[in-house]
């Protein structure tokens, strides 16, 4: 090679950030990037709202396209090309031509490992079956959105009550359209307590979404191939979509098969650079192990803010910069219909059996003032160490203007806040925006050792 060469295996987030920044770094770098599937560059986080019918056009969810890479940014890009192996010895990789079967391999200065991470396919039986889909990809949104246009199904029922499950229950009630939801879980959404999770039941009850919490799917029966109910341990769902929304987990085999150290749930180890313990291997994104903050624990979480976060930072490092990711709280957003949930640092459930003793605020009230006519109801959960009163994480479920709260209880966790000091926060009161005391001091107040 006649130049230093970066090889980037993954398309999407933390790669294609990287990439951009490694190219900022070092003009002189070349730099090639590998992506399995048809595209790179893309807001997976709008696949709901596509296949809902909100977004119009696919290419919309496009940030840049392989030609725009090369021709802005002298970054070479590969669609269809999946790295099957990875020799660090001799710092080669092995790629898989998708379209002709061809394997060639293809050496490196520095390679940076963003995989991703991978829908969980539960092994139930007919689960093969057509009719049953993933949602990760813009190939699995374009699929849907023209089964939803052209076969119009009436029955869809969705296996999982985390995030994507939740999110996709509006998706498909845009389409006038009966909803059911499966989970294994007793309550919605485990990042939030079960407290928490049963207001979001309750308001994707009101819109007429049929909920069966603490049901796992048992397997899927199936007429000709394709796929016509949900079994569960309590029931029989008919079907003519079924949505298996069962959660992600990293996609980390290459470098297990490399012999990189894993950690939690399989994620890919790295130090707070994006290093591996391998020369000149780097990894970012969902595929890594990260911190949760809140704790000082390892921790991994699947979001596209920490994933550009970390593909920076790769970026910066391994062009001779100096960055570093310490970790996250794990902040998220999200909405199902009229409820919209956020999340950030530690709940309860999490706190189990870590020897930290918390304690626990909520309070119940309003997203603007009692006489507005757009107020809606909403629950601040604040969590904090016993002692040192110290802001551990905060959970809220509401209607409208409630869930962009969190970002000042992200913004608390950051600073090291106590309760008292969330409790005599300066936030801003008009009564189509909040309450005089707005709930995140109510609920702090609730806390509060010195108010």
């Amino acid at each position: 090679m006649s130049r230093e060469r970066l090889i980037v295996i993954g398309g999407d987030a933390a790669g294609m950030t990287a990439a951009s920044q490694a190219r900022r770094g070092r003009e002189d770098l070349e730099i090639l990037a590998f992506e399995k599937g048809n595209h790179v560059s893309y807001a997976a986080c709008g696949i709901p709202y596509y296949v809902g019918g909100l977004i119009d056009a696919l290419p919309k969810l496009v940030i840049r396209t392989p030609e725009q890479f090369g021709a802005k940014q002298d970054i070479e890009v590969r669609i269809r090309q999946e790295v099957i192996a990875i020799r660090p010895d001799e710092a080669r990789v092995v790629v898989r031509n998708l379209e002709t079967g061809q394997e060639y391999e293809e050496p490196y200065d520095h390679l940076l490992i963003t995989t991703g991470a991978r829908p969980v396919r539960p092994d139930l039986p007919g689960v093969e079956a057509k009719g049953i889909y993933t949602v990760s990809t813009l190939d699995d949104a374009q699929a849907l959105r023209q089964l939803m246009e052209t076969e119009r199904p009436t029955r869809v029922v969705i296996v999982g009550g985390g995030y994507i499950g939740v999110e996709l229950t509006e998706t498909f009630h845009r389409w006038d359209v009966d909803v059911s939801l499966v989970a294994r879980a007793p309550s919605l959404m485990r990042s939030l307590d079960p407290d928490m999770g049963d207001k979001v039941a309750e308001a994707l009850n009101e819109m007429g979404i049929h909920l069966y919490p603490g049901e796992a799917a048992t397997g899927f029966e199936e007429d000709q191939g394709r796929v016509t109910a949900v079994v569960t341990s309590e029931r029989t769902l008919p079907a003519d979509l079924v949505i298996v929304a069962t959660g992600v987990t990293p996609n980390s085999d290459l470098a297990r098969e490399a012999g990189l150290p894993l950690g939690v749930k399989g994620a890919i180890k790295v130090d707070d650079h994006m290093r591996t313990p391998a020369a000149g291997i780097w990894a970012a994104g969902d595929c890594v192990e990260t911190v949760q903050l809140a704790t000082g624990q390892p921790y991994w979480t699947s979001l596209a803010t920490i994933a550009s976060k970390q593909g920076r930072v790769a970026g910066t490092n391994l062009t001779g910069g100096d960055m570093a990711y310490p970790g996250t709280f794990g902040t998220t957003i999200t909405k199902a219909g009229p409820v919209e949930i956020s999340h950030t640092g530690v709940s309860e459930t999490d706190l189990q059996g870590t020897g930290i003793e918390f304690a626990v605020g909520k309070a119940e009230a309003q997203t603007a003032t009692r006489y507005y006519p757009t107020v809606q109801p909403m629950t601040v959960k604040l969590i904090a160490e016993v002692g040192s009163g110290r802001l551990l994480g905060g959970q809220i479920v509401g209607g409208a203007g409630a869930a962009m709260r969190i970002n000042v209880l992200a913004t608390a966790l950051q600073a090291g806040m106590t309760v008292d000091d969330v409790a005599t926060l300066d936030l801003a009161y008009a009564p189509p925006f909040s309450m005089v005391w707005d709930p995140i001091l109510l609920a702090a107040r609730g806390l509060c050792r010195n108010c």
